[in-house]
C-alpha cells in the first residue's frame, strides 16, 4: 500500500528558506517540495521542515560507545543520535586492538543490514577513524591502542565494503600507502590526530586527502611545529586547509570546544560549501555527569562529564556530550551563517564529502525522505527516516 506524508512550515533548502511550504513524501521518497498544497493530506506542521542531519565523526551517546563492539551498543547510541536530529550517522572507531576494532565493524555491519526505524539512525557507513594517529596527538584516545597503519590490518577491513571515512595522521610511517588505499576504495580519505607539517599535508593531498578532523582540535600548529621542526617556523595543517579550495574540514560546535569567534573564522574561510558540521560524542551524551570509559567498555581511556562537555582532568577536553542540534543552534547563534548555511553543514555538505548526496542531506524530489520538523529555537520535534517517524516521534 502506499504511504503519503505531508510536513507543513517553512522549508530549509541549501541555499534559501521556502516560507509556508509543503514537503510530499510518498512511500519514503520525496515526491514534491513547494507552495502548493495537497489535498486529502493532514499536514505535520513545525516552525521549520529541514532534511535529516548527517554526522560524519561520532563515537557514542546514551552509555555506549560503538567500539563496545556489540549490535545492541550500536542500536543504542543510533537511538540518542536520531533523537537530536541526525538520520544518517557514521559509527566512529577510536583506538583499539584490531579484534576490537573488528568487532566494531561487524556489530555496524549487522545493524546496518538489518536497519528498522527502531534501530535510530541509518547508518551510512563507518568512519574508520582510529588506530594511526600521531603518537604526541592521540589526545583523549587510549595511548596503548594507537599504532602505524600495516596493510594487513586495513586491507581486509577495507574489503568490508563498509567504510566510506578514513583518517591517517600524515606524519606517520605508513601514512601515504593508507591514503591511497582508502582512496581506492573510494573513502573519504582524512588527516587527524597529526602534527603534520605543510610538506607533510603536502603529501598527503598527492595522495588522495581531502578533510581534516575537528578543525583546531588534535591538530598541528606553528606552536607545536616550532617544538617538532625549531625555526624556521612551519605552516601547519591549519594554513593547509585554508590555502586549498577543496580541502573541507568540521567544527564541533557545543560552545565548549571552540569560541565563537573560531566558529566565525571558520565559517568565513571555508564556507558552508567545505565545512561540516560533526558531534564527535562520546557515551556520556543524554547521560547524567560522571566517569566514562572513551572507547570499548573494558578497556578504553576514562574521561569525566560534567553534562556539558567530555574532559580528563588536568589535561582538556575529551570529545562533546551533545547532539546534532546542539551544534546547530550553537552554530547559528554563534555565527553570521544563514540558516539554510548552517543546516547546510549539517546535512548536505557532510553528505556531498562521502558521496551521498543524491540520495541525502536535502530535500528534494527522489531523495530519501529523511525528514526533521523544527521548533522556532531549532529543537528537534519529530525525525523521519526515511518517511518512517521515529519511535520518540509516537
Amino acid at each position: 500500500m502506499s504511504t503519503t506524508i505531508c510536513f507543513e512550515g517553512t522549508v530549509v533548502l541549501p541555499d534559501r528558506l521556502l516560507p509556508e511550504s509543503y514537503v510530499v513524501c510518498r512511500n519514503g521518497i520525496i515526491e514534491h517540495v513547494g507552495k502548493r498544497k495537497p489535498e486529502g493530506i493532514t499536514p505535520i506542521s513545525g516552525t521549520y521542515i529541514a532534511p535529516g542531519y548527517v554526522d560524519i565523526h561520532v563515537h557514542g551517546g546514551g552509555g555506549s560507545d560503538y567500539m563496545d563492539g556489540t549490535p545492541e551498543a550500536v542500536r543504542t547510541v543510533n537511538r540518542v543520535h536520531l533523537s537530536h536530529g541526525t538520520t544518517t550517522i557514521f559509527p566512529t572507531t577510536t583506538t583499539g586492538t584490531t579484534e576490537e576494532l573488528c568487532r566494531m565493524l561487524q556489530a555496524c555491519r549487522e545493524v546496518q543490514k538489518n536497519w528498522s526505524i527502531a534501530d535510530g539512525a541509518r547508518i551510512g557507513g563507518v568512519h574508520y577513524y582510529g588506530p594511526y594517529f600521531a603518537a604526541d596527538k592521540v589526545g583523549c584516545h587510549s595511548v596503548e591502542g594507537r599504532r602505524d597503519p600495516d596493510p594487513a590490518e586495513y586491507e581486509p577491513f577495507f574489503l568490508l565494503g563498509l567504510i566510506r571515512i578514513a583518517t591517517c595522521a600524515a606524519e606517520i610511517p605508513g601514512a601515504r600507502e593508507f591514503y591511497k588505499a582508502a582512496k581506492r576504495h573510494q573513502c573519504l580519505v582524512t588527516c587527524g590526530h597529526s602534527n603534520a607539517s605543510w610538506a607533510e599535508m603536502a603529501m598527503a593531498y598527492d595522495s588522495g586527502m581531502r578533510h581534516v578532523d575537528h578543525f583546531w582540535c588534535a591538530m598541528s600548529s606553528v606552536s607545536s611545529l616550532r617544538t617538532r621542526f625549531g625555526t624556521p617556523m612551519q605552516a601547519s595543517m591549519e594554513q593547509f586547509v585554508l590555502a586549498h579550495e577543496e580541502m573541507s574540514t568540521e567544527v564541533i560546535a557545543d560552545g565548549r570546544h571552540l569560541s565563537p569567534e573560531l566558529l566565525e573564522f571558520a565559517y568565513r574561510m571555508k564556507r558552508a560549501e567545505r565545512l561540516c558540521l560533526v558531534t564527535d560524542a562520546n557515551r556520556a551524551v543524554d547521560m547524567p555527569p560522571g566517569r566514562y570509559r572513551f572507547g570499548p567498555v573494558e578497556t578504553g581511556s576514562w574521561f569525566e562529564s560534567d553534562g556539558c562537555v567530555g574532559f580528563v582532568p588536568e589535561v582538556g577536553l575529551a570529545s562533546s556530550v551533545k547532539g546534532m542540534d546542539t551544534m546547530v543552534r550553537v552554530m547559528s547563534q554563534a555565527t553570521s551563517a544563514t540558516l539554510p548555511e548552517v543546516i547546510r553543514m549539517a546535512s548536505l555538505t557532510p553528505a556531498e564529502r562521502v558521496g551521498l548526496d543524491e540520495h541525502i542531506g536535502s530535500l528534494g524530489p527522489g531523495k530519501h525522505a529523511d525528514v526533521l520538523v523544527l521548533d522556532s529555537t531549532l529543537a528537534v520535534q519529530q525525525a523521519f527516516v526515511g518517511g518512517c517517524a521515529s519511535p520518540r516521534a509516537d
